[in-house]
């Protein structure tokens, strides 16, 4: 069985058949994942440790997501969820409230400049920015959010070292994951340590 896909299809095409077949949504490492082991031909199947590759990655697949998630709302057939740790179809429902806010994120990704004109410097300006905001009071729900945990209703230092060890084995470079998301599961450990003792 041949599970390539098909390389005629642009990628929100790709992405779409994918989250088809996971009604329970993926994370954005999943679906990199999946689309490289499949061949899609739109994402460069290079290592994520290189920071400008990441960035070009993760790019390409947001701009294809926000594609999609305006197709599917114009032909009213599904609601696309969009984040780095899930990405979701979700059954239609008529509405404009969503829509009616101007989305910035969407902006960002269906300008194409913002991939041209980044560089590495960009990329590591991009991440120190983001975690100097995190650092801002919002880093313990990032953390949180990080290790999938902030709808849980009893957080507890266990349970966080838990799920870090869970997350350290699924992510670990060894195993496939790269070196900049397990340094960022390991900062997030170590802000919730200060939060929980």
């Amino acid at each position: 069985m041949n599970d390539d896909l098909n390389p005629t299809h642009d990628l929100a095409e790709q992405v779409l058949q994918l989250l088809q077949a996971a009604p329970e949504g993926l994370a954005e490492y999943a679906l990199i994942q999946q689309l490289k082991e499949r061949h899609s031909g739109h994402i460069p199947n290079l290592p994520l440790a290189d920071k400008l590759v990441l960035f070009r990655t993760h790019f390409l697949l947001f701009n294809a997501l926000y594609r999609l998630r305006d197709q599917l709302w114009q032909q009213r057939t599904h609601l696309l969820q969009i984040s780095p740790l899930s990405i979701r179809l979700l059954p239609y429902q008529p509405g404009s409230a969503a829509l009616s806010v101007r989305d910035e994120l969407r902006d960002y990704y269906l300008d194409m400049r913002n991939l041209q004109d980044t560089d590495e410097r960009d990329v590591e300006r991009l991440l120190t920015s983001f975690w100097t905001r995190m650092q801002g009071g919002e880093e313990k729900q990032a953390a949180l959010e990080l290790f999938e945990l902030s709808d849980e209703r009893v957080i507890d230092l266990p349970r966080i070292k838990q799920r870090y060890r869970q997350m350290v084995s699924e992510h670990h470079p060894d195993r496939g994951g790269s070196t900049e998301r397990l340094q960022s599961i390991n900062l997030a450990m170590e802000i919730l340590e200060r939060y929980y003792r």
